[in-house]
């Protein structure tokens, strides 16, 4: 005989007791929303002329590399990331537990700085073909070797970094199959490699391509890399838009379809997640039972797993290091130090600005519990897919036709000039960020929020508590472990953000990705270093979370 819990629904905006909740998320639904809808109606603005220009000579090129950047990166960290979570999941061999998280590290590793190393390592004047220069006799011009700044090198480089989203979302979908269906597969003859292409990898699909519409956002919204490696894609028109055609209006027509990329991939996504029918038949559930292999083939999955850690953090960290140990005294100042606190101070206000923002939007989605509160989250949620460059003009636009009304204003009727009040300040690039990063915040919390029973709320009213009470007394304290994760993970991810700090940052305001964006396109790689390893060891943290996490969530698969 088994029992039930019932739980108090949770409470409905139909009791007439929340509308500020629904009126604090209308408000911040359409402050956030400001930078997309300039953005999208950008596009009924003239700026016929500078469109032709850029029709008849580099749109072309944008489109196409933007979809050789998409396919190649895709299909490479497709391969990255499935390979090594089958492996991990279905085999037992050396080193399988400390690859199992270890793969993670390259999400440490910002693609901008991984394409600056790798440029110093395998350049011409680099230590690898200087030492074949000098190994054999040649002269630069007598051999043949890959030339790092292209498209191939741009495709490799992100998905040496973007792969372990497919790896980490694999891997969980391979963790969940019961081994009744592969034992299923196999008694109808199927050998292991038939098995995880005919009933394995078609059973993780929708993970897979979960991961890999995060893999396509990301090679979108991408700056650093193909700005450094000389490939034209709509990142990079946009600035050269801006600041070289000095048009604002293409420049924001250009983020229009770029924006238009990302909307199509997202729908994409959701449209393939309902279109999936891939479902496991059996009612039955046995645990994964590892194989092991004997002999020499033992060290085969080791060896496959170790190469795209090997590649995407192992020997760029090494590099950095090598550098930073050779130009730390000359690099590491006062300048440095300042460099670190104006980090530190963005990261600092955007993370908290965003807890504080998540906390209140996810318990108003709780307390409300209707259609309308769901699809305001909802929106503000889709903030994260679109890319930095998108978004800093986005707030650019607004911000400045603000500044100028409000100097014109005072100019006509006080002869005083305001000048610059919003835009080119601190608080435009924290409102970006907000844009950018608050999901990542929302979704940490609300997933924090989701185990905490409704019941919780109704024994909190039955004490005489007001809603606000609720969330302080009761909900903060149960969810100090998610709150602190949501705090990391923002301040890691604005520490890495440069796109948006390009554009918007204040005059004579640098930060630790800057200056290591300055210094490699000013070719000074080794000095580049210590600044690009601060940001890799900030980003080893979320990491270091989401591997704890993981272990928590699946112990019994470790």
């Amino acid at each position: 005989m088994t029992s039930a819990t019932l739980e108090a629904p949770t409470p409905s905006l139909a009791t007439g007791n929340f509308h500020p909740w629904l009126l604090l998320l209308m408000l911040l639904s359409l402050v956030l929303a400001i930078p997309v809808v300039c953005i999208v109606f950008s596009v009924f603005l003239p700026g016929a002329d500078v469109w032709q220009h850029l029709y008849e000579t580099v749109l072309s090129s944008y489109v196409v590399n933007s979809l050789i950047l998409l396919a190649g990166v895709c299909a490479l960290a497709m391969v990255l990331g499935t390979v090594p979570a089958w492996l991990t999941t279905m085999y037992d061999f050396p080193g399988r537990k400390v690859l199992s998280w270890g793969l993670l590290l390259p999400m440490a590793m910002p693609a901008y700085i991984i394409a600056y190393t790798y440029t110093g390592m395998l350049d011409a004047a680099g230590p690898l073909q200087s030492q074949l220069r000098d190994l054999f006799g040649w002269q630069f011009g007598d051999y043949w070797f890959p030339e790092i700044r292209s498209i191939g090198g741009a495709i490799l480089m992100l998905a040496l970094v973007l792969y372990p989203y497919v790896y980490l979302l694999c891997r969980a979908a391979f963790n969940e199959q019961s081994i009744c269906v592969l034992e299923v597969s196999r008694s109808l003859g199927c050998g292991p490699c038939r098995s995880f292409f005919k009933v394995a990898l078609p059973l993780a699909r929708p993970a897979i391509i979960a991961g890999l519409s995060l893999v396509m956002m990301e090679t979108l919204a991408d700056y650093g890399t193909v700005q450094y490696f000389g490939v034209e894609t709509f990142t990079t028109g946009i600035f050269r838009t801006w600041f070289g055609l000095g048009s604002s209006v293409a420049a924001a027509q250009l983020a229009a379809v770029l924006l238009g990329f990302i909307t199509l991939v997202v729908l994409l996504e959701a449209w393939s997640r309902k279109q999936a029918r891939y479902h496991h038949t059996s009612t039955r559930y046995s645990k994964l039972r590892r194989t092991q292999f004997t002999g020499w083939r033992r060290f085969v999955p080791t060896l496959i797993c170790i190469v795209p850690l090997t590649f995407g953090f192992i020997v760029p960290a090494i590099q950095l290091l090598v550098w930073a140990k050779q130009t730390w005294s000359d690099v590491i100042d006062d300048e440095f130090l300042s460099l670190l606190a104006h980090s530190l101070e963005l990261a600092a206000l955007a993370s908290l600005a965003a807890l504080v923002l998540a906390v209140f939007i996810c318990y108003g989605k709780r307390v409300l519990s209707n259609s309308l509160s769901r699809f305001i989250v909802r929106l503000l949620s889709t903030g994260y897919a679109i890319p930095g460059t998108v978004i800093a003009v986005g707030v650019l636009i607004p911000f400045s036709w603000l500044d100028n009304r409000i100097d014109g204003w005072m100019r006509e009727n006080m002869d005083i000039s305001t000048g610059l009040l919003f835009s080119g300040t601190l608080f435009a690039l924290v409102f970006a960020y907000l844009v950018r990063f608050l999901p990542v915040s929302m979704n940490t919390v609300e997933a924090g929020l989701s185990k905490i029973r409704p019941t919780m709320d109704e024994v909190g009213r039955s004490m005489g508590l007001p809603t606000l009470a609720i969330l302080r007394r009761v909900h903060v304290p149960m969810l100090k472990g998610s709150l602190l994760t949501a705090l990391l993970l923002v301040f890691v991810d604005v520490l890495k953000e440069l796109p948006a700090t390009l554009i918007l940052r204040p005059f004579n305001f640098n930060t630790l990705a800057i200056r290591t964006y300055e210094l490699a396109n000013e070719e000074r790689l080794a000095d580049a270093a210590s600044p690009a390893l601060a940001i890799v060891l900030a980003g080893i943290i979320p990491v270091i979370i989401l591997s704890r996490s993981i272990a928590k969530s699946r112990p019994g698969h470790d």
